[in-house]
């Protein structure tokens, strides 16, 4: 038995898998070459792997190997659909729609956009962390441009309802983005059947390299405009400048192309665990369950503990678990997440919170002995906290 933590933390980031890093060892060796370079077998081959690998990405979405954009991640991924629509289209309209629980890479483009004039209108969620649809349609109006919605939320795992959300925007002519960083690899997406015309990929949470990620760009019906944000060289279209990283790119190709064919089978296993844990985990008391209870990642579980903080929780299941926090940490003061204030839930709740990420790796084994360890702290801190006050 290892001595280090359960790793219970796959909605942060995934060990890379090793077929993946099978796939990727050639292109760090002797397959060096630049895709650029054009004239000469070493270009040819990096070229052949990109391709390769563009083809099973886009095919994994429902879109055509031109319309995949490779990036840096999910962050560079989303700066360039909501800024790059937003430079593009703006003689159009400067008005954006987006969700009060959207990751940070979306937030804070936006909250950038409105200090260069433009309009954000941000929508709320219901209890269960669902947007609601008659709210979404009230907030279009005659100049917006983008609507982005998260396909799974990073610290809830709910999913939100793509297919009503594109056709509202197919419907009135508005370009319509999600951050499927989560959902990849993970539920069935379809670009033309959700109507979505940018979608932001990444390889790190599926057990490919950190360090790469790809953004969807539709070319037809309608063909997408797009700002460019780094300059340079003209790579990807002239949508986004850099000499491309074989060897990423290659393990993003495997990643995507093994979680596929593991999605289904994987994902009832790690329902299963997920359930497990939340079984024993609820037989506590005044724990609960934060996000829609079904419509959800598989193998993510959010809770909140009453009668206890947050982080002497964290501190006290740090030896074995490695687990996430529902607060999330800046460089000056520890904050409660905002996700999960947007639900509705007090400080004290949003502070004392657990994200417990399953992946492709834990066993059930690992789920019981992490659900004691967390039951054993619950049950010393309440302990100790009812002493003292």
């Amino acid at each position: 038995m290892s001595d280090r933590p359960i790793y219970l933390d796959a909605n942060a980031t995934t060990p890379l898998d090793r077929r993946v890093l099978e796939a990727m060892l050639p292109y760090l060796t002797e397959q060096f070459g630049n895709p650029a370079s054009i004239n000469h077998v070493y270009g040819w081959e990096a070229e052949a792997a990109v391709q390769q690998a563009r083809k099973i990405i886009a095919e994994a979405i429902g879109a055509r190997p031109e319309e995949i954009i490779f990036t840096s991640g999910a962050t560079e991924s989303d700066n360039l659909a909501v800024k790059g629509v937003a430079e593009a289209y703006f003689a159009k309209g400067r008005h954006l729609i987006t969700v009060e629980t959207e990751h940070n890479a979306v937030l804070d483009p936006c909250h950038y956009l409105k200090e260069l004039g433009f309009e954000v209108t941000f929508l709320p969620v219901e209890p269960d962390g669902l947007i609601n649809l008659e709210t979404l349609e009230k907030a279009f109006r005659p100049d917006t441009i983008l609507v982005s919605v998260m396909a799974a939320n990073n610290e809830i795992g709910v999913l939100q309802p793509l297919a009503e959300i594109g056709e509202l925007c197919r419907d009135r002519g508005v370009l319509f983005h999600t951050d499927a960083a989560q959902a990849l690899g993970k539920i069935p997406l379809d670009v033309d059947e959700m109507n979505v015309d940018l979608m932001s990929l990444t390889a790190h949470k599926i057990y490919g390299p950190k360090g790469i990620g790809a953004l969807y760009v539709r070319r037809r019906d309608p063909r997408v405009k797009l700002a460019a944000q780094i300059h340079g060289g003209g790579h990807e279209r002239g949508m986004r400048s850099g000499t491309l990283s074989t060897p990423l790119i290659v393990g993003f190709g495997a990643a995507v192309k093994l979680a596929l064919s593991e999605m289904e089978a994987e994902g009832k296993r790690q329902e299963k665990l997920r359930d497990r844990l939340w079984d024993k985990l609820s037989t506590l008391g005044d724990v609960r369950l934060n996000g829609h209870p079904t419509r959800r990642l598989p193998g993510n579980l959010n809770v909140s503990v009453a009668g206890v903080d947050g982080q002497a929780l964290l501190l006290g299941l740090q030896p074995a678990i490695a687990v996430s926090s529902g607060s999330a940490c800046t460089s000056a003061k520890i904050e409660p997440s905002h996700v999960l204030r947007a639900l509705g839930l007090p400080e004290t709740l949003a502070y004392a919170s657990l994200r417990f990420g399953i992946g492709r790796f834990n066993t059930e084994a690992e789920i019981d002995r992490a659900a004691e360890q967390a039951i054993a702290t619950i049950e010393a801190l309440r302990k100790v906290k009812g002493q003292t006050s």
